[in-house]
């Protein structure tokens, strides 16, 4: 390992971080995708964390006139000159959102046979296009999706419930666009890289049923009125794409933590990928990722040190506690206190859209001495963890990971760093 290696363990992480956000940056990935100029208009339309980039990046690379609109997160906009940019609240839907998903369900209703819809779709998605199926309201569905984020269910099954209380996801923009011709450009941000799934799939067949999704609320433990449950078992989505159709994932977790192993390899580690759709709580993932680095640290194995283990996915986690956090930092905690001050043993986790649930940070990093300083701050970093509270703590050691806004998303990246001691 490098003597810069062994001084700047975070340094080297953050660095890593850093590779696996530029390989899914909007700027890089959109343009080889674009297709010819149509007859007709050629119409942008667009949700999710990373949309007003992508808007942006099509912007640069196209040829001919554009016009459209796509909604992002509160802080996530950039300048476009064509292309309309609104933004709205994520993770729970707002009113700006629900206009914005209106609007852009009658841009699509408007298209003609011989126009273009681009429709940039990335992660956020689901709560930024948040228009309500005939029948509730905006608040039905947001006191839904805050039961949903409390309930630690995976992103897929949050999806299916989403989809049935909406009007534009689920297939149903898709429905909007015929006769156009449409190309949607997508930018996974969950486990697997199912379009269906990436922000609820407004332009993706989906065959989940009302039973289905009758069974989730019930495993969940997640009430409803009547008439949440009416609207489940009537609104269904569309099961056959459109002709004249195309989906097309540009980016996704694997791409990034390739590009990450490659700049690791290039300061001399080993890098191993354990895998790109990890989910599960983040304490038991971070149980399962301290026994990886131990075998690393004792045995050389599943890769020799000096050495990098990169995963991606998304955990959850089951709110018990009040604290501030998100499942990065609560990932962390549990690791650090798994590892208990293995020597050598440095990681980051980080959301790669900047944001770690509600919070400012993009994550955090920890090393050997994470717990003792924690508790040299006065903190007991267990008592922490149970009440869900790891922003508390990796604040008070100065070990957060701000980034900002990155305006992209491919998901979580975690990084582990096993030096050779």
């Amino acid at each position: 390992m490098t003597d810069r290696t062994l001084c700047e363990p975070r340094a080297l992480l953050e660095e890593l971080l850093r590779e696996a956000l530029g390989a899914a940056l909007p700027e890089r990935v959109v343009a080889a995708h674009l297709p010819p100029r149509p007859r007709g208009k050629t119409i942008v339309l667009g949700a999710g964390k990373a949309a007003a980039s992508m808007a942006r990046a099509v912007e640069e690379a196209w040829d001919g006139p554009l016009e459209g609109l796509v909604v992002t997160r509160y802080g996530h906009a950039v300048p476009t000159r064509h292309v309309e940019v609104v933004e709205a609240s994520h993770p729970v839907p707002d009113a700006a959102g629900r206009d914005a998903a209106a609007r852009i369900l009658a841009l699509a209703q408007a298209a003609g046979p011989d126009d273009l819809v681009l429709c940039l779709m990335s992660g956020g998605a689901s709560a930024l296009l948040s228009l309500p199926a005939e029948g509730i309201t905006l608040e039905d569905k947001q006191a839904v999706n805050q039961a949903l984020l409390r309930s630690g269910a995976p992103i897929d099954e949050m999806n299916q419930i989403r989809k049935r209380l909406s009007a534009i996801k689920g297939g149903r923009l898709a429905a909007a666009i015929a006769p156009a011709r449409a190309l949607t450009l997508l930018i996974s941000d969950v486990p697997g890289d199912d379009p269906a799934v990436i922000g609820s799939g407004p332009t993706v067949p989906d065959s989940t049923t009302a039973a289905e999704v009758r069974a989730l609320l019930a495993r969940y433990a997640i009430e409803v009125p009547d008439r949440v449950l009416q609207v489940i078992d009537r609104n269904d989505s569309i099961g056959v794409l459109p002709p004249g159709q195309e989906v097309r994932l540009i980016a996704t977790p694997q791409m990034s933590l390739e590009a990450a192993a490659a700049r690791a390899r290039a300061q001399g580690l080993s890098a191993l990928i354990l895998g790109d759709a990890i989910e599960g709580e983040s304490r038991q993932v971070a149980l399962v990722m301290a026994g990886i680095a131990r075998q690393a640290v004792h045995h050389d194995q599943p890769a020799p040190r000096p050495c990098v283990l990169l995963s991606g996915g998304e955990t959850t986690v089951t709110m018990r506690g009040k604290g501030r956090g998100g499942r990065n930092t609560e990932f962390l905690l549990a690791l650090a206190l798994e590892l208990g001050g293995l020597a050598g043993v440095h990681a980051i986790a980080c959301d790669t859209d900047g944001v770690d649930g509600s919070e400012d940070n993009a994550g955090a990093v920890i090393g050997p001495d994470t717990i003792a300083r924690a508790r040299a701050a006065g903190l007991d970093p267990a008592a922490v963890l149970d009440g869900n509270d790891a922003y508390t703590l990796f604040e008070a050691v100065g070990d957060l990971v701000m980034t900002g806004p990155t305006l992209t998303n491919v998901n979580d990246f975690r990084a582990i760093l096993v030096e050779r001691t």
